[in-house]
């Protein structure tokens, strides 16, 4: 396993870890926990940055309005799946958060078509159709899109495309995005202190202060691992790779949540899956003819 694959795989499976962490962090707002996500992480960056000695890059990255542009919006995705995934996860949602992620590699194929110009093959267009077809049945016997599912897939697999692209590096790229995040985060902190409402100050539990504080680290440690994968690996590589996460809060939300999941809603999912095995098959297939046919 080259560095590349074995550094999305850690941070697909911490991230498929996530729901028992919010729902730890149940009883503060989802909003308070993507502010502290933001500050706690910054916080835990800016310690990483000063011990490696790597400052000398931001100098250089605030002169270049297209990389800031680039990073804005990379942030801006980012902090739309944060809060989407809390509030989901926190308001008995988890099986459709992983539905979001379960989708998303193929979300990655489609932009890898509309964006970065790939040519997809008859098998991947067929994994799409498929997949077409599980969400059109989730909408119509839940009586909507699958809302939550979608934004998840979206904003995470944009956010994926602009930090394979990206002009720096894992630590760095992640470091400039939390602090253009910052000011907002740490503005309506601010808000909250005033009011008297930052569940920091005021709740009873020091277990609920210790987990928003270690929001910096399990925010920040698995995102490095997968910016520096998602830079090392193919795009449909790092889309297969995806599945952990989703398979593991699909398991968390039937045992430990105990989401009801509804013999119609299994046919949606079975669709999903059935996409998602036709895609990984096809490539499989299609990385092995070469060498028979050799």
């Amino acid at each position: 396993m080259n560095p590349g694959t074995l550094n999305a795989t850690l941070a697909f499976l911490l991230w498929g870890l996530f729901p028992l962490y919010f729902h730890a962090l149940g009883d503060v707002p989802p909003l308070q926990i993507l502010a502290h996500r933001m500050v706690w992480s910054l916080l835990f960056l800016c310690i990483v940055l000063t011990v490696r000695q790597q400052w000398k890059w931001l100098p250089a990255v605030l002169r270049q309005p297209k990389v800031v542009g680039m990073f804005t919006a990379s942030a801006l995705l980012l902090s739309a799946n944060w809060g989407i995934y809390i509030w989901a996860v926190n308001n008995g949602h988890v099986i459709d958060a992983s539905l979001g992620y379960f989708i998303t590699p193929l979300i990655n194929v489609l932009l890898g078509l509309a964006l970065l110009k790939e040519r997809l093959r008859g098998g991947q267009w067929l994994a799409l159709g498929v997949a077409a077809a599980g969400v059109a049945w989730l909408t119509w016997q839940a009586g909507q899109l699958p809302w939550i599912a979608l934004l998840l897939a979206v904003s995470f697999g944009g956010y994926g495309l602009l930090r394979k692209t990206a002009a720096l590096a894992a630590l760095e790229g992640l470091s400039f995005e939390t602090l253009l995040l910052f000011p907002l985060a740490a503005g309506y902190v601010i808000w909250l202190t005033v009011h008297g409402t930052n569940a920091f100050l005021t709740t009873p539990s020091a277990t609920t202060r210790l987990l928003l504080v270690a929001a910096g680290p399990i925010t920040a440690i698995p995102l490095l691992l997968f910016a520096s994968g998602a830079r090392k690996i193919p795009l449909s590589v790092l889309g297969m790779l995806q599945y952990i996460t989703p398979t593991i809060q699909m398991v968390l939300g039937l045992v430990f949540f105990h989401e009801t999941f509804s013999s119609a809603r299994l046919a949606g999912f079975i669709l999903i899956w059935s996409a998602l095995a036709l895609y990984v098959a096809e490539g499989f297939w299609t990385a092995r003819r070469p060498a028979v046919a050799g």
